[in-house]
């Protein structure tokens, strides 16, 4: 009988870390970072969304929506009025066909009104993500470049997969 998946908690985080490929590359301060049960992931560039973008029934037609990055100011700080921007983090994150990971927001950042949205981090996936940071508080937001936005958690599959992610982001931002 296989074993129970389950999420992988700060000693095992910091194994992983410890292995080839780490769990996580390019992080900042690791005591800071380690969670009880997940990874603070941080910011390293932040973009403001310019086009659309569409997204069809087959890949062919998907196009990214069109970035303009944004430049950090005085005391490496950016003041972001209400809207949504695409964060790129500084980490990169190498899972193992047993581990698949999901991303929270800070709690921090929900008491100040903001909001952070991405996607499932697929078993086997390699890359520096982005994610959508979205600023709903009317009076704005500001927010200094290497800052903790997002806890990533991993979850220990019950069996490795035979296969891991081989989409269009494998890789991403290592290029």
């Amino acid at each position: 009988m296989p074993a129970l998946g389950g999420c992988l908690e700060r000693e095992s985080i910091r194994q992983r870390l410890n292995v080839a490929p780490p769990l996580l590359e390019g992080y900042l301060d690791l005591e800071a970072q380690l969670q009880p049960n997940g990874f603070d992931l941080t910011v390293a560039e932040i973009a403001a969304f310019a086009g659309p973008g569409v997204l069809t029934a087959s890949d062919a037609g998907r196009r990214l929506a069109v970035t303009t990055p944004l430049d950090f100011g005085p005391g490496d700080a950016i003041r972001l009025e209400p809207g949504p921007y695409l964060v790129t983090l500084n980490e990169t994150v190498n899972l193992p066909l047993d581990v698949m990971a999901l991303g929270k927001p800070r709690s921090s950042l929900l008491r100040s009104g903001v909001a952070m949205h991405n996607a499932v981090w697929d078993a086997g996936y390699r890359g520096r993500s982005q994610a959508l940071l979205v600023v709903y508080h009317p009076g704005g937001f500001t927010l200094s470049r290497n800052a903790r936005i997002l806890q990533l958690v991993f979850f220990l599959l019950s069996r490795p997969v035979d296969h891991g992610y081989r989409g269009r982001y494998q890789d991403e931002g290592l290029r």
